[in-house]
């Protein structure tokens, strides 16, 4: 399943033209007199009424637009990790799942070799000399 990334930026301009078109409508319904074109209603055109529905219109707009730009940040935050397994220690990417070895190898061109870092040593030196003399409670 191949998905096609979108800018959330480009998500928010499309979010931003569509209010636009609602209070584009809601000017237009009071020029155009929609009201009296399709009911038959008398013809007063009501500015307040327009102005109100400006308002709230622009309230949810800000709040879904802050909403929805805190959202895309945490999922592009969120894609940028990179999915091991807890078990294998395989890499996934784009649904291929494949060694950490083959994984640096195609992403980077770098090759890799095995090592312990310095805590693991001092942790397995330890581990070791409790084997070598029975345990830290042998005498306990």
């Amino acid at each position: 399943m191949k998905q096609t990334k979108i800018s959330w930026k480009s998500i928010l301009w499309l979010e931003g033209f569509g209010f636009s078109i609602i209070i584009g409508l809601s000017w237009l319904t009071e020029m155009v007199r929609i009201p009296h074109l399709l009911f038959g209603e008398a013809f007063t055109p009501n500015w307040h009424r327009a102005i109100l529905r400006t308002i709230v219109v622009l309230l949810v707009w800000v709040w879904v637009h802050l909403a929805t730009s805190r959202l895309l940040k945490r999922l592009h935050y969120l894609e940028n990790f990179l999915l091991i397994c807890g078990w294998c220690r395989r890499v996934c990417d784009h649904d291929e799942w494949m060694t950490m070895e083959k994984y640096f190898d195609a992403k980077f061109q770098m090759h890799t070799s095995h090592g312990m870092c310095p805590d693991c040593v001092r942790n397995e030196l330890k581990s070791a000399g409790e084997k070598k003399t029975g345990g830290p409670n042998m005498f306990k």
